[in-house]
């Protein structure tokens, strides 16, 4: 059985109501408990646990200390290029936005890995636009290669791809796979992609399980929230993701990622608000129903928010980001993706992690 087949039996499921009913003895019940059902997860979700964030604060805290210890992975992502062929509407990098298009070459690509290990990164995230014919496997592979010289540890956050393709990939030194299904919902998933190949939805949906199968060390799944009306919706759904992969392949490292809407360039606005109580909310649900999955807080967010969440079951947080293709080594933010809300530094990050009582990890992976 597929994601695809366990999404299908929540087809009936009135969420909405589920959420409504909720009542505060429901969200002790599950506090109670060791293990969660996806139910018990939902209910972690509602507004009744909005209202008990300390009490589900001090049981996420206790289950990331015991896992996790008091650490927090860095890294960095580095855009490869910003050509695209998709519209996906909440996108910068949208075919028919008018912004800069460049596509880094070998020489160019050395410049910033060589300005980003200088900085004691040892995790780097390559990014580029979905463009298959610009950016070929064989180039990604190519980068991954330069790349596998200045650090240990190498994910990509790319097109959707087929199993022999991550292969490749993973022959090349790249071994870890973020992949965001943007929404799980389908009908709304094909109105936001209006053209071009992420437009196949379950090709998407179930590039995250060929990463396993192809090997990939961490696999990290997620939704942008604010393109679902109710936020809870595709919540639920990548935790359901993230628990499918996690029991089905026990020797992936499998992680998620929360992002929220930011602004870039094009005019589309979400379609509901998460605020930074339920983005901490969501988070406390997320360590009590996964216990040992990564979670990740980036740039997106403020340092504020970024700094206070630490405790709250984060494991990897994001520095010296630039979402500009070369900009690590370049002012030009013309290539951007979207506006970042944390500009800080990896030394100015590592003074705030430790300010919180916590250890900035830069390297726990050496690949044979």
């Amino acid at each position: 059985m597929g994601f695809s087949d366990l999404l299908s039996k929540y087809d009936t499921l009135d969420m909405a109501a589920y959420l409504a009913a909720v009542t505060a003895a429901d969200v002790e019940r599950v506090l109670a408990k060791h293990s969660l059902t996806p139910l018990d997860y939902l209910t972690l979700l509602s507004p009744a646990a909005e209202g008990m964030l300390e009490a589900i604060a001090q049981k996420a805290n206790a289950i990331t200390l015991r896992h996790f210890g008091k650490t927090i992975q860095l890294f960095t992502p580095l855009y490869l290029a910003n050509y695209c062929t998709n519209q996906c509407v909440y996108c910068g990098f949208n075919t028919e936005n008018r912004i800069k298009r460049s596509q880094l070459s070998a020489d160019e690509l050395r410049t910033e890995a060589e300005a980003i290990a200088a900085t004691g990164l040892k995790h780097i995230l390559i990014l580029t636009g979905d463009a298959p014919a610009k950016s070929t496997v064989e180039y990604i592979g190519d980068c991954s290669k330069i790349l596998s010289e200045f650090f240990t540890s190498i994910s990509i956050e790319v097109y959707a791809m087929t199993q022999e393709e991550y292969e490749y990939l993973e022959k090349c030194g790249v071994d870890g796979l973020t992949i965001y299904q943007e929404t799980y919902n389908k009908s709304l998933y094909l109105e936001l992609h209006p053209k071009g190949p992420k437009r196949d939805y379950d090709f998407r949906l179930d590039a995250p399980e060929r990463g396993c199968q192809a090997g990939m060390r961490t696999v990290n799944v997620g939704a942008l929230l604010g393109l679902e009306s109710v936020w809870q919706r595709d919540a639920f759904y990548t935790g359901l993701h993230a628990e499918y992969l996690q029991r089905k392949y026990p020797a992936t490292n499998i992680a998620i990622s929360p992002p929220r809407m930011r602004p870039h360039v094009g005019a589309y606005e979400p379609a509901s608000i998460v605020t930074d109580r339920n983005l901490v909310q969501l988070v406390l649900a997320q360590r009590i129903f996964l216990h040992n999955v990564g979670i990740t807080i980036s740039t997106r967010e403020s340092a504020e928010l970024r700094d206070n969440m630490m405790p709250l079951g984060v494991t990897k947080m994001s520095a010296g980001v630039t979402t500009a293709v070369g900009g690590h080594t370049s002012d030009d933010e013309s290539t951007a993706q979207f506006d970042i809300s944390d500009p800080r530094s990896v030394d100015e990050m590592c003074r705030a992690i430790e300010s919180k009582g916590f250890q900035p990890v830069f390297k726990d992976w050496q690949p044979f």
